[in-house]
């Protein structure tokens, strides 16, 4: 599995996709009794792939990560070809419509929700971003006088810029205060250091205890890093947005089978219904394909303007 660590960051690969193709490859290897890809060969992909379609009902996504973590085996890591894969059972991806909140849903949601959680929820709806990439932000990612919040090597590894909603600023202006005192009183104790991307730990020693490189939403605990022997602060788990958005959601009594990710969704839909362009809207979620953006369309105007027959007795 080292190997398999090592291709993935010599690819460049996020760290959730090197979890997930390290999970599955391991799945793959104790499917086969623990026998070596190789002495497997390629011919072992087609009755795994099946087993997880119609053994353990796996969803369409689930399936395509584990065909892709076991294609990145054979084809980037033991380098062999694999060549068509005959009798592959693909489960039917469902065309299913995002779950989206009202603005009065959102509305209460919110007002379930207090301190950090919350101002991280309402920027998650009010840019439209990611838990991960809300989770990621840097203090330098955020210009507030320009209202603007800059994803770096979000989704498919694509930089872009978004809105930074107006009555944020204020509440953003003071949590950022308290993470620099934060910082200050880790660089007193001879630490404040954070994780740097790539290499930049060594092409910029200094980089990673500047106040523009801590994260917006700073972990609690600091932890020592293996290779620099440095304690580092992380960002915060995105485990702490998702707790609090779910209790929320039952407080307000919400029925509804939404997540925190949900709120990306409401940003799009609501935007859209107030007349913005879908190209723009495109350009602030950050899509690679105008026709994933389009879906929202189909969530706003399936029900807009239209009057039940029932209405018309």
């Amino acid at each position: 599995m080292d190997r398999v660590s090592q291709v993935c960051r010599r690819r460049h690969l996020s760290r959730r996709t090197e979890e997930a193709y390290c999970y599955w490859i391991r799945r793959y290897i104790y499917f086969h009794a623990k026998q070596h890809p190789v002495s497997v060969g390629a011919l072992g992909i087609t009755p795994f792939i099946n087993y997880l379609a119609s053994g353990q009902k796996v969803a369409a996504s689930t399936q395509s990560q584990a065909l892709n973590a076991v294609l990145f085996l054979y084809r980037d890591v033991l380098e062999l070809e694999v060549g068509q894969l005959e009798g592959l059972r693909r489960v039917q991806r469902p065309a299913r419509l995002p779950t989206v909140l009202t603005v009065g849903e959102v509305r209460d949601v919110l007002a379930y929700m207090s301190g950090t959680p919350r101002l991280m929820a309402e920027l998650l709806y009010g840019a439209g971003l990611r838990v991960t990439e809300a989770m990621t932000l840097r203090m330098k990612d955020l210009d507030l006088q320009a209202g603007t919040v800059h994803v770096r090597s979000g989704k498919g590894a694509k930089d872009r810029t978004t809105v930074l909603p107006v009555r944020l600023r204020d509440s953003l202006q003071q949590h950022l205060l308290r993470v620099a005192a934060l910082h200050k009183e880790d660089l007193s104790r001879g630490r404040g250091h954070a994780p740097l991307p790539g290499a930049l730990h060594r092409k910029y020693p200094n980089a990673s205890r500047s106040l523009a490189w801590q994260f917006v939403f700073p972990s609690k605990t600091q932890r020592a890093c293996p290779e620099t022997a440095r304690w580092l602060r992380w960002h915060a788990s995105e485990s702490t947005v998702q707790r609090a958005f779910r209790a929320a959601l039952e407080r307000a009594k919400i029925l509804k089978h939404a997540s925190v990710h949900t709120l990306r969704h409401s940003f799009a839909t609501h935007l859209l219904a107030d007349g913005t362009d879908i190209r723009t809207i495109q350009l602030l979620l950050g899509h690679r394909s105008l026709k994933t953006t389009m879906i929202y369309t189909h969530v706003h105007q399936a029900v807009r303007d239209t009057v039940s027959p029932l209405d018309r007795l």
